[in-house]
């Protein structure tokens, strides 16, 4: 049985979805594709691992770097997955962009070329928000294109990771 939490983060308040001790999904309210792992019966019950996953939220939203991931369990396709597994590698405070991801995809399947909107298109289902960092990723030309969570909290994510990144540079 899915089960659901509110979190209410300084960006507006969040939906935390998992299954047994798993999050399957973590959307900022009005979130496109919101629940969009979420089965039609569900419950609103709390988990352990939402309270794994609002100390992670805590930490990130004080500007703290956390240092574990709750645990989690994505649905996707095997495409989706690669993608989300590669976001979770872009460490805290930086960006890559869509080009550079399909062209780390492309290499690691030995074929010439993939398309930057497909890797486009998997970052925007990525179900759980912050946590599988998609807002780490911007246009090639450095502009701040698409999130699901709006353009706004994007902004205001990359923002809190870059103060944090150099308060700890100024320490």
């Amino acid at each position: 049985m899915t089960s659901v939490y509110q979190y209410k983060s300084p960006l507006g308040w969040m939906t935390m979805a998992a299954e047994k001790n798993a999050l399957t999904g973590l959307w900022f309210e009005k979130q496109k594709y919101f629940g969009s792992t979420l089965p039609e019966d569900y419950e609103e019950r709390k988990l352990d691992v939402f309270d794994r996953t609002m100390q992670w939220l805590d930490l990130y939203f004080l500007g703290k770097i956390p240092d574990f991931i709750p645990p989690i369990s994505v649905k996707g396709s095997e495409f989706q997955k690669e993608v989300w597994s590669i976001l979770l590698d872009i460490p805290y405070g930086t960006t890559r962009t869509y080009g550079e991801i399909a062209a780390e995809i492309a290499r690691k399947r030995g074929i010439a070329r993939m398309s930057p909107q497909a890797v486009g298109g998997a970052v925007g289902h990525n179900p759980i928000s912050v946590i599988i960092p998609c807002h780490r990723v911007i246009g090639a030309d450095g502009s701040l294109t698409g999130y699901a969570g709006g353009i706004e909290i994007k902004a205001e994510l990359l923002k809190l990771e870059q103060e944090t990144i150099a308060g700890i540079r100024n320490y």
